[in-house]
């Protein structure tokens, strides 16, 4: 699973999910790319399903780009435990994903088998997204 070495916080603010993706937001490295519609957060467990579910749709032929990272500490609470003494502890990793973003990039397949790989790994991602292509088909 994806997540950071060290931190200079543990635990972090939730933070709001409103507003588009600043950086990030154009094909940098592959030909063809999933990017984000909607907004939220991607866990690392997600993330890795969804470069398992590309790569093997690819057979293992060509590359496959992650342009997201997991950096955001996700805490909770054990379960049956009462309000209050504080926050709990850091469970997992989630990227915060804004509309606009791209998410994975793959280059070295043709295009038939890039778009059926993106869709697979799209239907692993909790939100709307869509593949986008530099060669502009």
């Amino acid at each position: 699973m994806l997540m950071p070495k060290r931190t200079k916080f543990r635990k972090t603010f939730k933070g709001k999910r409103r507003g588009i993706a600043r950086r990030g937001g154009t094909i940098a490295f592959g030909d063809y790319g999933l990017q984000a519609q909607d907004c939220g957060w991607l866990s690392s467990r997600v993330i890795e399903a969804t470069r398992v579910a590309i790569t093997r749709h690819m057979k293992r032929v060509g590359q496959v780009w992650i342009r997201v990272f997991p950096d955001k500490p996700i805490t909770m609470k054990p379960a049956e435990t009462r309000m209050g003494k504080g926050k709990g502890a850091p469970e997992y990793w989630v990227a915060v994903i804004k509309p606009g973003r791209i998410l994975f990039e793959i280059n070295g397949v043709s295009p038939e088998v890039a778009k059926q790989a993106l869709k697979l790994g799209a239907a692993k991602l909790p939100f709307k997204t869509r593949i986008i292509s530099r060669l502009g088909d």
